[in-house]
């Protein structure tokens, strides 16, 4: 039986790396791609085909979807889409440099290298993309306005993507994880602190108490480990007929029945109580 290939993209840590050690174990040949060198190479030394793959550079969208392709033969069973990360910052402190990076990263890049694999997919008449989405592909938090725009850009991509294959054997599945242990809180620390002037924000009350939270240790209520992305992934890579959309945590069930059952403004309270709280 021919092994199946998947290529990962964020594999750095967290769901990435988790994803590309499991998928490895269940019998993948799992091509284990991350943005920077140094995380190329420790990939490389845990075994894996890994290389890098920087999703805002058209460039390197190629030459990687043009390596998995020359060693595969020109196939590809799966598309796992993780790279992202998370700018944090209320609408009116993010410059359209800023909003434009985010959008790069996490909906150009990705868009672009699902585009680049299709083909190869429709050549061998199957394949999986999973898009990994978030809580705030759904339901919006206040001061993280730029990942939740380009959240919910990438599940509409998604949606349009799988009506438009729905009559080949190309599956598309969003998965939608919601709090995980992983660097995604660190990274968008990182990110507020190089892109956001909290000095001279009417919100730098708010931001110097969500600073406090991000430089702490203490986990988000209902955090899972990255195990319980990799349970929702392997169902939609190995199911006959794969899901949608998976949702993973309990925020992210919760968020989905209360955007179904609330009026908007009912809706917003509760949202605007989560992300003044801080507890996000």
């Amino acid at each position: 039986m021919e092994q199946k290939t998947v290529l990962i993209t964020g594999c750095s840590s967290g769901i990435g790396r988790r994803l590309a050690r499991g998928l490895r174990e269940r019998g993948y040949r799992v091509f284990a791609t991350a943005r920077q060198a140094a995380d190329v190479e420790m990939l490389a030394q845990e075994g894996f085909e890994s290389f890098p793959l920087d999703l805002d550079s058209s460039g390197s969208i190629r030459d990687a979807v043009e390596t998995v392709l020359i060693r595969t033969q020109g196939r590809l069973y799966a598309l796992i889409n993780n790279g992202a990360y998370g700018q944090p910052g209320a609408v009116e402190d993010l410059s359209r440099a800023v909003l434009r990076a985010q959008f790069e990263t996490n909906l150009f890049g990705t868009q672009e290298l699902t585009n680049l694999v299709i083909p190869a997919m429709r050549a061998q008449g199957e394949g999986r993309i999973v898009q990994m989405s978030s809580m705030l592909g759904i339901v919006c938090l206040a001061y993280r306005g730029a990942y939740n725009a380009t959240k919910y850009a990438l599940e509409a991509l998604s949606d349009t993507l799988r009506l438009e294959l729905r009559d080949t054997n190309i599956y598309i599945s969003i998965v939608e994880p919601g709090p995980i242990e992983s660097r995604f809180r660190a990274n968008a620390h990182a990110a507020f602190k190089r892109n956001i002037d909290r000095e001279h924000s009417v919100y730098r009350e708010y931001y110097a108490r969500v600073e406090k939270r991000l430089e702490g240790p203490r986990p988000l209520p209902f955090t899972l480990p990255p195990e319980a992305v990799l349970k929702k992934v392997i169902h939609a890579l190995e199911a006959r007929r794969p899901k949608a959309r998976y949702g993973v945590t309990f925020p992210m069930h919760l968020f989905a029945v209360l955007r179904r059952l609330l009026p908007v403004r009912a809706l917003d309270a509760v949202l605007a109580a989560v992300s003044h709280g801080g507890r996000r």
